[in-house]
């Protein structure tokens, strides 16, 4: 990832020298165990412990011959141990290494998403309860439906991100996992109870079973639900960019002194942080395209799907870590116009209570395609005459036969279609 979006976090987690001193996070705990166990003398541990490190340059240098990665980290440390070496990846295959080194990483990584949820949805939630009261029109494809609050559409997005993080937190407890069960996973050379032991010191779990490899279906579930998360961003950001149009400019993003929005119109304030995170989803999505191409590999193992890991695991994780530190700035400080959402609702003059209309004509004993006859036909003389939706009703023959002037014009309230919000409120906050 470029390091325009790769936060400096998440680019030392997936760093080089991260991966290796994770790598030898594991060779470590396989010795010490094997130790234990009686199968490295004492003095010979002891001075692996001492000696063991690694040269990233040299590392390189090696594989340039070798054109094995793991093999030239081990050729290195060998060179800093010396003879004791030959205990270091005893019984050990390259994937026990990269794949519970790689589940270190992960790990590190779906925490720091975590927390970046709990402040996106911890700074939604007080913007939420801010705009409770703030009513505004709901539109449904894109046409004004019926009164709602600024608070009850953050509301909404305040209940997705809760599940949100109940389903990372099931992602990353899927690819928190280690093994160190060989070549094929049949623990030909070392027991199983060195991994239990060697996971569980560090951090992980074991596979209950393994090929080389932990099977695939744990990752490409994690780079699922980092792509769901991501279209959920993408949602916030398009809605904020549609109230943000000129035509409706009920909210819109922060626009920071000196931002400039156009190098030729130096009027625009434009949305681009919101279309940012809008054209990153598609990052991710494409991200868990590849995860899920990568579950079926060859037999016990291929490679196939290294090279791509590479790649979509720590752009994957920066990508939205940095897309949800980027939308909680946004709404958390996002600027909202109560006044330009009242006068909003006025466009309809009066429409968005049509169905509160309809309910109350069919109280009255009216069949319901008859009320829904009359009041769209006269929903349809507002729409080409521009008169207000009220004026109109009183006119219509059919609804003063059954409705009076005072009834007619009490329907105008939003408070009508209001009075569940607090009950809403609390079935989406005190969960």
């Amino acid at each position: 990832m470029i390091d325009r979006y790769m936060p400096e976090d998440f680019a030392e987690i997936w760093s080089e020298e991260n991966m290796f001193r994770s790598w030898l996070r594991v060779e470590l705990e396989a010795c010490r165990v094997l130790m234990e166990k009686g199968w490295i003398p004492k003095e010979s541990m002891e001075n692996i412990e001492k000696k063991a490190n690694f040269s990233v340059p040299r590392i390189k240098e090696i594989e340039k011959i070798t054109h094995h990665d793991l093999i030239a980290f081990t050729t290195s440390v060998a060179e800093f141990v010396g003879p004791d070496s030959r205990y270091i990846h005893w019984g050990l295959t390259s994937t026990d290494v990269v794949d519970t080194a790689r589940g270190i990483q992960l790990k590190q990584a779906g925490e720091k998403i975590l927390e970046a949820l709990v402040a996106l949805q911890k700074v939604i939630g007080e913007r939420s309860r801010e705009h409770r009261g703030t009513i505004m029109m709901g539109r449904t494809h894109g046409v004004h439906a019926e009164i709602t609050t600024f608070g009850l559409k953050l509301a909404v997005w305040y209940d997705e991100i809760r599940r949100h993080r109940e389903r990372l937190e099931r992602a990353v407890e899927g690819v928190t996992f280690g093994k160190i069960s060989g070549a094929v996973g049949t623990f030909a050379h070392l027991d199983p109870d060195v991994e239990e032991q060697v996971c569980r010191r560090l951090g992980l779990k074991p596979a209950p079973i393994s090929t080389q490899t932990l099977q695939r279906d744990r990752h490409a579930e994690f780079l699922s639900t980092i792509a769901i998360i991501g279209c959920s961003l993408e949602k916030f950001a398009t809605e904020i960019r549609h109230l943000q149009r000129t035509e409706v400019r009920e909210a819109e993003e922060p626009f920071a002194s000196g931002q400039k929005g156009s190098s030729a119109m130096p009027h625009k304030r434009n949305p681009v942080k919101c279309e940012q995170v809008s054209g990153l989803s598609r990052l991710l999505r494409g991200y868990a395209l590849t995860a899920m191409e990568n579950v079926a590999l060859w037999h016990e193992r291929d490679i196939s799907h290294s090279s791509a890991e590479r790649v979509i695991l720590p752009d994957a994780t920066g990508l939205l870590a940095y897309m949800l530190r980027a939308m909680t700035k946004i709404i958390g400080k996002m600027v909202v116009y109560p006044e330009r959402m009242l006068k909003n609702i006025e466009l309809t003059r009066g429409m968005a209570y049509s169905g509160q209309l309809l309910l109350d004509l069919t109280r009255k004993g009216v069949l319901r395609e008859d009320a829904y006859r009359w009041i769209q036909r006269c929903a349809m003389k507002v729409w080409e005459e521009d008169k207000d939706f009220v004026e109109v009703l009183l006119e219509d023959p059919d609804i003063r036969k059954v409705l009076s002037e005072d009834e007619i014009r009490s329907v105008v309230n939003p408070e009508l279609q209001l009075r569940n919000v607090d009950l809403i409120f609390k079935r989406v906050f005190n969960k």
